[in-house]
């Protein structure tokens, strides 16, 4: 597969224009991965709108960079009644943007909302007896049995975020957008500037209240604010964003694309930085309420196809070594719960021949399989044409529909087959945080057709997730993750792609960009 080549004006990275250098230091420029469509961070599973949300809304608990849940909106925590009575208390001082006080009935609102989207919600207010707000400062949990992860089910940065925001929006229907972008972030969004598909504004939360303790890592610590402003301008072509970060008229390229490393690493006064180790995880998802992939044994035909090792070099380029670790199972690379369970299936030569026959002995007949490529994610386009090659020399009847992001999630949601506009498969990443582990794992689901698309009905895995919950020590969790992995590997709920490292990029002059993901406190311009 050969990577796409893009041409850079020589003259645009000579020297920024006066108005450029002559513009205030309180405004930061950023260019996103891609453009802000969905606000509302607790409806979407988007990266983009995750980002957005932490700077509009706060998270009653942060987590660093172990992944750990720290007190961010609580002051604190107790627990009682062996394990089964968890009662938060709120910090002094906290405020929505339209100036009303915080108070625990929002929290609680909040909580139920989220709950409903997320799956590690859900599981969290399956064992809540009780979740309610005897005062305004304080939230209780009654649970029916202990769940020490209370903390980082609140907290995870993974998403959708449990994002805290008013009653009077959290009674919003959870499938529905709230109508107001109100939270009490350290970052007020500005809304009479939005222009969609082109630019977001972002101004300092005067009267926002940082934490006062806890080391900053990732979400949690003090979020100190010191740019006035924050202006996010889309820029879908890869080599005109690059362009405008080498020209200085942006300070921050959220992602760094692959194929022009090589070039910003010459620029003198750039820097690129791997803000997450766990990095990204790529995936196919099948959908397995229609055919071909409503047939296990198809399923299972096609891992041989699976070339992880050419997806990952055509995605950051084969000489980036460094920047991609296969093969990859269902858990995120060198996280906790990762393991080499059954991924014999993703090692060793690739043998078409024998996948294509092997496919047709299981009961493959030639059926169309529509594959959904985003076109505006660079690097799922480019994993994308890869799988596409890998499909048809498998002897798969591959559609090619390739379309804008949103496009393609909007056709995820038909449940109908290919000739009625439904779909077969469709590539998409994630970060691996979200694969951290089972609790939030929404890919890894087997709940059928109240889970993600392609409504997998996996009983045994979500069998297991309920042991994981359970189990007393992390070698036993570690234990039950690699059953499901292996359970994973016959079912086919998706196939991994591979895992590889994205690297931000920055003006030298700026400092304190924290590890995770795009965050805007802390950061200075020096």
């Amino acid at each position: 597969m050969q990577r796409r080549n893009l041409m850079l004006a020589a003259g645009a990275v000579l020297a920024a224009p006066a108005a450029v250098r002559a513009q205030s230091a309180t405004t930061l420029r950023f260019t996103p991965q891609q453009d802000l469509v969905t606000l509302d961070p607790v409806t979407t599973t988007a990266y983009i709108s995750r980002n957005h949300g932490y700077m509009v809304f706060d998270t009653l608990y942060g987590m660093d960079g172990a992944y750990q849940a720290t007190p961010q909106m609580v002051a604190g925590h107790t627990i009682g009644d062996d394990g089964k009575l968890w009662t938060l208390t709120l910090r002094e001082g906290l405020l929505w943007h339209d100036g009303e006080r915080v108070l625990a009935r929002d929290c609680v609102a909040s909580i139920r909302r989220w709950a409903k989207r997320d799956p590690f919600g859900a599981t969290l207010m399956e064992v809540t007896d009780e979740l309610s707000a005897p005062d305004d400062q304080t939230i209780r949990f009654r649970l029916k049995r202990p769940f020490p992860l209370l903390p980082i089910a609140l907290g995870k940065a993974s998403v959708p975020v449990c994002a805290m925001m008013p009653e009077r929006l959290a009674n919003t229907d959870p499938f529905r957008q709230v109508p107001e972008m109100i939270g009490s972030g350290p970052f007020r969004f500005v809304a009479d500037e939005r222009v969609p598909g082109s630019q977001n504004v972002y101004r300092k939360f005067e009267r926002y209240v940082p934490r006062q303790d806890g080391a900053l890592s990732w979400t949690s610590g003090p979020k100190v604010v010191h740019f006035d402003r924050v202006e996010w301008k889309t820029m879908p072509d890869s080599g005109t964003a690059t362009n405008a970060l080498l020209a200085g008229e942006q300070d921050w390229q959220e992602y760094a694309y692959h194929n022009l490393l090589p070039l910003l690493r010459r620029a003198r006064n750039l820097r690129l930085q791997v803000l997450d180790a766990s990095g990204f995880v790529s995936m196919v998802r099948v959908n397995h309420q229609q055919a071909p992939f409503n047939n296990p044994a198809i399923r299972r035909a096609l891992w041989g196809a699976i070339d992880q090792t050419s997806i990952m070099q055509a995605l950051v380029g084969p000489a980036e070594t460094s920047l991609f670790n296969v093969p990859l199972g269902v858990f995120g690379h060198g996280t906790p719960m990762a393991s080499d369970a059954g991924l014999e299936l993703l090692t060793g030569p690739r043998d078409y021949a024998k996948v294509k026959a092997d496919l047709q002995a299981a009961g493959y007949k030639g059926e169309p399989v529509l594959l959904m490529i985003p076109s505006t994610s660079e690097p799922n386009a480019v994993a994308g044409a890869v799988v596409e090659d890998q499909f048809r020399r498998a002897g798969l009847n591959v559609e090619n529909y390739t379309v804008e992001f949103n496009a393609m999630l909007q056709r995820r949601n038909r449940r109908g087959p290919v000739a009625d506009g439904g779909w077969s498969a469709f590539v998409t990443n994630w970060a691996g945080t979200d694969w951290l582990n089972p609790a939030g794992h929404i890919a890894l689901r087997g709940n059928g057709d109240a889970g993600y698309a392609g409504w997998a009905s996996m009983p045994r895995i979500e069998a297991l997730r309920e042991d994981w919950f359970a189990a007393p020590d992390l070698a036993a969790q570690q234990a039950i993750c690699r059953d499901i992995q292996r359970e994973a590997m016959r079912e086919v709920p998706y196939y991994p792609l591979g895992h590889y490292l994205q690297p931000t990029a920055y003006r030298s002059n700026l400092t304190g960009i924290l590890d995770g993901f795009a965050t805007f406190w802390n950061v200075r311009r020096t």
